[in-house]
């Protein structure tokens, strides 16, 4: 037969998360090489694992679990995200603005895919979280990024956001806490943002995933609590809070002008019901999660796992000739700046290959978040403070001869 080729839709879409590199770490391991696997915030091979009431709870109702749903999610666990958000304050959440899907990923595509039409356009952070820039081109629509500023925090510029919209631009991405960079953003650059959405009649995207997982006493500040003029759509779920991210559990909320976005969200319920429903039984581990104790807080205070884990990775990479980091106010993530006129980069790709060749470890490359130069790359935080430590080794002996050819 004739060759077989892939839709053009995937022309300007990739996912380097699980990209070219991650296929040569693939190799090496069925070669029987050991690798420190540092390229997504998968929580359970680290040993950071659910709390057991999600567990039982799931067992408990797994019986029930066993047909479709309505399309939009069980009512219990819909019921316990409105709840969740009546204790910040947005009092006027409906139980039928709320949406459950398999992970925020399959709530992203559902955002994107109801809106956009050919040339469309939507403003993303750059960094991203690279499903975004995806969803957006296999959707139609073109991604256009604006500058998160590394001197400042990694805070979105206004004025650089400002300059982007034009009459095609239709939404735009606010991702905070931020993902790759840890960064949280204060009132005023939230505000700013609904300032420019209200004059400009942008939908706002929240990808809100990472909202409690917070160090050093910082708050996370809704962006469904700034508005009521214009469309805000929310995405969050328990899979990196909750530890759970096999699980697929994820939740989407329209707040704000829902009645100038009627068609828009006609478009989300149809896809909604095309899949039938998302996973039943995770579905009963919302309101266990959502409610009660929350074991995620003992690992971000001082002398918690994750708090102690940051402390190591910023403390080492800060002391690296050539490599400097913003400390991540949220998240599990590094994103290091590299001096490249020092080690002779061009390909950050290149970076993060000879490194998992010569070290044995597993980091996603900058320019796989849609950051522009070859200039950065992430790393995951999450294993054992001891596993950190000699990850920090192998990167200071790399980096004390490497020189790219």
């Amino acid at each position: 037969m004739k060759a077989v080729k892939k839709s053009k839709k995937l022309d300007n879409v990739c996912y380097d998360i699980r990209g070219p590199v991650v296929d040569e770490a693939d190799r090496m391991e069925r070669d029987g090489i050991d690798i420190i696997m540092l390229n997504t915030g998968n929580t359970a091979p680290f040993n950071l694992n659910a709390p057991d009431e999600i567990i039982q709870d799931i067992k408990y109702n797994m019986k029930t679990a066993e047909g479709y749903c309505n399309s939009q999610g069980i009512f219990s666990a819909r019921k316990a995200v409105v709840q969740h958000y009546q204790t910040k304050g947005l009092m006027d959440l409906k139980v039928d603005d709320v949406f459950l899907g398999n992970g925020v990923s399959e709530l992203i595509l559902f955002c994107m895919q109801a809106l956009l039409d050919n040339g469309d356009e939507i403003l993303v952070p750059a960094p991203d979280y690279p499903l975004w820039s995806a969803a957006v081109n296999l959707s139609g629509g073109n991604a256009v990024y604006y500058t998160c500023d590394e001197e400042d925090d990694w805070n979105p510029s206004l004025s650089d956001i400002a300059s982007k919209i034009t009459p095609n631009t239709k939404g735009i991405v606010v991702i905070n806490p931020n993902n790759p960079t840890g960064a949280l953003y204060p009132r005023e650059i939230l505000e700013g943002i609904v300032d420019l959405a209200v004059e400009n009649d942008l939908i706002i995207f929240a990808d809100e995933i990472y909202d409690r997982i917070l160090y050093d006493d910082n708050v996370h500040i809704p962006m469904s609590t700034l508005t009521e003029d214009v469309l805000v759509v929310t995405l969050n779920g328990l899979s990196k809070s909750h530890r759970i991210p096999g699980y697929r559990v994820g939740w989407m909320i329209l707040t704000g002008n829902k009645e100038g976005a009627k068609d828009y969200i006609e478009g989300i319920k149809m896809l909604s019901n095309m899949r039938m429903c998302s996973n039943v039984p995770g579905q009963h581990a919302i309101q266990t999660s959502l409610g009660g104790y929350q074991s995620m807080n003992d690992l971000l205070k001082p002398g918690g796992r994750l708090y102690e884990q940051r402390e190591i990775v910023c403390k080492r990479i800060n002391a690296i000739p050539g490599l400097s980091c913003v400390k991540p106010k949220a998240g599990f993530y590094v994103f290091p700046k590299i001096d490249t006129e020092m080690f002779n980069i061009t390909s950050d790709v290149q970076f993060a290959l000879d490194f998992l060749k010569e070290e044995h470890v597993l980091m996603v490359q900058g320019t796989g978040f849609n950051w522009p130069n070859p200039d950065h790359f992430r790393i995951v935080f999450l294993p054992h403070p001891e596993d950190l430590i000699e990850t920090m080794d192998r990167l200071e002996r790399f980096m004390a001869t490497y020189r790219q050819e």
